[in-house]
């Protein structure tokens, strides 16, 4: 059911979202310090207000109406709330009656999977989301997301290639064209328009951004949680911007979209332990979550779906006499319910959609030892490898396609 019950509906104030940042795979040994830096020579424009929109869209079909000139008053981005559901229009009107509370916002808010990483993606108004930004006055940005395309925290742009961004690692997920480059609000990856939202499959108006403009977030925060309740994330924006995740929440959200993928791995909400493990929902565990035994590996623990096309594809490898190329001491394990090392980012292995071979010769940044042939099959089987990401990470495979043996 909806957030808060009763019919569903938009606000006149602004907008905003969330999510999470980012490394390599989900094990400790494996995170360097930084990733190679974007070329300076990109064509996707920066936000310096020099660039000028020429009028065309790459796809008319989902662009909506240009916002133009911002008009309204500019607010501050204090508090996130996100949920697995609909927030109705009587929760968020009683939001915006709160003491302290200065303007709501309603967007629909979820994560993708880049090359490993738990991306969050906004689908908003940009007429009114524009306006909880430092970008608020800059049209480049917000007639870029109107025309269809999006607007990428400056740090991911390392990750497209020739101007797309496929939001997912399904091989079915959706390639946006890269508008801007631009640094985003905190727990804000990527900003794209409502059309593309409903094609992504998010849900609608999960998200508030609330602003409290004079007053402490940290005094509003507990009523506006009693309003959404205890299964709703609120978090403090002021403490995302430092730690990248407001780890002092109650509660916080995972709701992977992106492909057909991201559709058979389900929502749950985690607490954060210490030593940057998660607490999944014990009911989403138990649903999605299990261990069986398979060729080679013997058990492996990992989200249920995974196991008809593993099991599969290393059959395939048993049979091709290539089993001696997997080291099943070297195996680093598949479903583990942990933020990326040194961040508050979490990566396919918190959904037990991938799995890490060959760790010893196979680091992140190189070509990897692991035989070809292995890639080969599990490529055919579903599988996408990470030494071919813009920044290698050879020992990794994640689910990318379904695809059911006969």
């Amino acid at each position: 059911m909806p957030i808060g019950g009763g019919s569903a509906r938009r606000t006149l104030v602004l907008a905003l979202l969330l999510p999470l940042l980012v490394a390599g795979c989900g094990r400790d040994p494996e995170q360097p310090e930084s990733e190679p830096t974007p070329s300076a020579s990109s064509p996707v424009p920066t936000t310096s207000g020099s660039f000028a929109p020429t009028g065309d869209t790459l796809d008319p079909a989902m662009a909506v109406e240009r916002p133009g000139r911002r008009e309204g008053q500019v607010w501050s981005a204090d508090l996130l709330v996100f949920g697995q559901e609909t927030v109705d229009a009587e929760t968020l009107e009683r939001l915006a009656d709160l003491d302290g509370v200065a303007a709501v916002e309603q967007l629909s808010l979820a994560q993708v999977t880049i090359q490993n990483r738990a991306v969050n993606v906004a689908a908003v108004d940009p007429a009114t989301y524009r306006n909880f930004t430092l970008l608020a006055d800059d049209r480049t940005v917000w007639d870029r997301v109107a025309d269809g395309e999006l607007s990428i925290e400056a740090k991911l742009w390392r990750r497209t290639e020739e101007g797309y961004l496929r939001l997912g690692s399904a091989a079915d997920a959706p390639e946006v064209h890269v508008g801007t480059r631009a640094d985003q609000l905190p727990q804000v990856d990527v900003v794209l328009n409502e059309k593309w939202g409903a094609a992504l499959d998010m849900t609608p108006g999960n998200a508030v951004l609330i602003s409290t403009r004079l007053t402490d977030p940290a005094k509003v925060r507990p009523e506006v949680q009693d309003v959404v309740g205890k299964g709703v994330s609120v978090q403090r924006l002021d403490i995302a911007a430092e730690l990248g995740l407001d780890t002092s929440a109650s509660i916080q959200t995972a709701l992977l979209t992106g492909g057909s993928v991201g559709a058979v791995v389900g929502t749950f909400t985690y607490t954060v332990l210490d030593g940057g493990r998660i607490a999944p929902d014990p009911a989403w565990v138990s649903s999605h979550i299990t261990t069986e035994e398979v060729p080679i590996l013997g058990q492996m623990t990992c989200n249920k779906a995974i196991f008809p096309q593993l099991r599969a594809a290393l059959t395939e490898i048993q049979r091709q006499g290539l089993a001696a190329e997997i080291h099943p001491d070297e195996y680093a394990g598949c479903y583990n319910p942990r933020f990326i090392a040194g961040s508050t980012t979490l990566s396919n292995h918190a959904f037990g959609l991938a799995f890490d071979l060959n760790v010893p010769g196979n680091r992140r940044g190189t070509v990897g030892e692991i035989d070809r042939r292995i890639v080969a099959i599990f490529e055919r089987w579903g599988f996408g490898w990470g030494g071919r990401w813009s920044w290698t990470d050879p020992m990794h495979f994640e689910l990318n396609a379904l695809v059911r043996p006969s």
